[in-house]
Formats: C-alpha cells, structure tokens, sequence
C-alpha cells in the first residue's frame, strides 16, 4: 500500500468506533427527522381524511416532499440526483454548483496563505511592523463576516470586479489570520542559541529564513492551512448569499430557501462539508510529502 493510499486508510482497530459513531449519527437523524415532522405530517394525513395513525403519521415523516427536517434517505436521494442524475455542467448539477465554490476558494486560499505568511516574516524581523500592524491584523477577525462581505463585493463590483475575485477577497479575509499566527509562531520556534548559532557562521536574514526558520516553521504552518481552508470555503460561500450568485453553493442554500426546499439545502450543506474535508485530506498529504522530503516522519506516522 502506498504512503497516500495509507493516509486514506482507518489504522487497524479503528474502524469500528468509527462505524459506531457514524450509525448513532444517522439514528440520531433519523429521530430528529421523525420528531421534527410529526405535526406536519399528522396534519397533512388529517386534511387528505385518513385516519390518524401513528404508524402512518411516523411513515409519513420519512416521505414530506418540503420536511422540517429531512430523513437522511431523502438528502442522499438529492445527493444522488444532483450529482451523477444529470449532467456536469448543468446548472442543476451540484457537482457544477461546488465547482464554482472550489474555483473562488482556491484563489482565496492562495492569496490569503500568501498574504499571511508575508506578514508573518515581515513581523518576525521587523518589530515596528509586529507593533503597527498585529493589533489591527487581530481587530480585522472581530469584524462579523456578514457585515463585510456585501460592502466588499459591491464595491469590487462598482470597480467593475466580477466573477471569482470578490467572492476570493473575502476567503482570503478569513484565511490570512490564522496563517499568519501560525507562521508568526513557527518562524519563532528556533531557540536563540540556533539563531546565535547561525550568526556566528555569518548567516545573512535570507539564509537563516531559509534554512532555519522556515524548516521549523512548518508544522505550525501547515497545521494553520488546514484551519485557513476550511475558513477560506466559508468565506466563499457567505460571498454567494449577499450577491443573489447564479452558482456555487451559497446560491444552491440561497434558492433552497426561498422556495422552501430544505433537502435541497442540507445536500448542499454536505456537500459543502464533503469539499471542506476533502481540501483538509489534501493539505494532510502535502504535509506529509514535504515531511518525507525533509527526511522527517509525518505526523502521526508513530501511531
């Protein structure tokens, strides 16, 4: 088995604690499903004049066109419709919908990665900028996302910036910060006395960056792009809900809402949370190639 196709792989003795939670999961839906639509149905059963039975008001719960809460049958269905029942590039397909949402989010997720790990390197060598800029970097994550994002897009687009530049704008606003914490916290990591160490050997700024702080920075910077992706997915997607988006995800969530069609928004709302961890499975196997071509042991290799 390959090192990749082993990082897929549960380690020996685990999957069934796995298997146990994902079961209790899917019961726990299902009773919030049956709970959650027993009026509805029950008034639905009274208004066509059948009788009331619990049997049937407990079978109709698992079959409501529009459910409070859908049975989780009825959001793997859409899943399945959405996805392989029509074609790619339909706009009905979600596969098409997450592949709009992907595009912003990778571009958000390149420019805020980049954006904090230069402020990061500009902070650890430059103390006036750690005093000028780190208060104002921490202050910019109190602001409520929702708040930000219909002022940038609108005026991006008044720019006459459309597309998948606004929608990666804001990623970007949400996946810097924590890149550039973490980054601030690797390429501190080296003890002075290796820093002092390096002096000696008449090391330039440029080569202690390159051969000392970076290599110790990148646990801490890969563990800050797995929380910066997954930000960087909701960034995009909340940039889809102000704009009334033809596509991608937020748009997909947005139109479920208005005309009430509530599978089709938790199929959405999987398949958003599919995509987030599968952008975190890759930043896994980054880390783990560049472990390997550090000559170190990925994490979690020991266990």
């Amino acid at each position: 088995m390959t090192p990749e196709a082993a990082s897929f792989s549960f380690p020996r003795g685990r999957a069934l604690p796995v298997m146990g939670v994902v079961l209790a999961l899917l019961a726990a839906w299902y009773l919030a499903a049956l709970l959650g639509n027993w009026n509805g149905a029950a008034d639905a059963l009274a208004r066509a004049g059948a009788a009331p039975d619990t049997a049937k008001i407990a079978a109709a719960t698992m079959a409501q066109e529009r459910p409070v809460v859908p049975a989780p049958h009825q959001v793997f269905s859409e899943l399945s419709r959405s996805t392989v029942g029509v074609p790619l590039g339909s706009k009905r397909s979600l596969v098409y919908h997450a592949w709009v949402t992907l595009s912003a989010t990778l571009l958000g997720f390149a420019l805020g990665s980049a954006l904090g790990i230069a402020l990061a390197v500009a902070i650890v060598h430059l103390r006036s900028v750690e005093a000028s800029l780190m208060p104002w970097i921490v202050a910019s994550q109190t602001v409520p996302i929702l708040a930000v994002a219909p002022i940038v897009i609108v005026a991006l687009g008044a720019a006459g910036l459309t597309g998948l530049l606004p929608k990666a704008v804001i990623a970007a606003y949400l996946c810097f910060f924590p890149v550039t914490v973490g980054m601030v916290k690797g390429l501190n990591a080296p003890d002075r006395i290796q820093r002092d160490l390096m002096r000696t050997y008449s090391a330039s700024r440029g080569q202690v960056l390159a051969r000392l702080r970076w290599p110790a920075a990148l646990p801490d910077l890969f563990a800050s792009l797995k929380i910066a992706v997954a930000a960087s997915l909701v960034g995009t997607i909340v940039a889809e809900l102000p704009t009334g988006a033809q596509a991608g995800l937020g748009a997909r969530l947005l139109a479920g809402s208005y005309y009430g069609q509530t599978v089709r928004i938790w199929a959405a709302l999987i398949a958003a949370a599919a995509l987030s961890a599968l952008l975190v499975q890759g930043i896994g196997l980054a880390e783990a190639a560049a472990a390997r071509a550090m000559g170190a042991r990925a994490p979690g290799a020991a266990r």
